[in-house]
């Protein structure tokens, strides 16, 4: 499909609260073809509609790269445990900063087909569902950074 430009933090759109799709339509369908493709080109695990100016309530997440979730509508329902650990955003390039999030998420949603699921993750799945459904609601990783935000290391390090 399409690679959709990714706004970045001090975009009014990232901070203004996603409204719920209410049917598929060929717009629906051709905005999550094209975020998934932004994700990967990106090389994002997570990417939700606001992140490239719609304000709708879809997120796409992959933390595999091999198993795409879509979740419309998406809804935490339920959580446990606790993990603290890195976390960046395609909205805040270069930057990472250490985030506490639920260890279990359980999320109701609605999938492509506007079919009602539920989705569990742990770990890595667990923060990237908590994270981006935080982008629905207006809100970015870094209001909940522990610390300060630091620059992202992809190199090896060097002894």
């Amino acid at each position: 499909m399409a690679i959709r430009n990714i706004r970045e933090l001090g975009d009014e759109c990232l901070t203004l609260r996603c409204k719920e799709v209410k049917e598929m339509t060929p717009r629906v369908r051709e905005l999550i073809e094209d975020m998934l493709d932004t994700m990967y080109e990106a090389g994002g695990v997570g990417l939700a509609a606001c992140q490239v100016g719609v304000l709708k309530r879809i997120v796409v997440i992959d933390t595999t790269g091999e198993d795409p979730h879509i979740l419309i509508n998406p809804r935490i329902v339920e959580t446990s445990g606790e993990q603290t650990g890195q976390e960046g955003c395609l909205s805040v390039p270069g930057k990472t900063g250490v985030v506490t999030r639920p260890m279990y998420v359980k999320v109701v949603a609605q999938d492509a087909a506007m079919k009602n699921i539920e989705l569990e993750g742990t770990e890595l799945l667990a923060r990237a569902i908590c994270h981006e459904l935080d982008h629905l609601d207006g809100h970015v990783y870094v209001e909940k950074v522990e610390g300060e935000l630091m620059d992202a290391v992809y190199d090896e390090v060097e002894e």
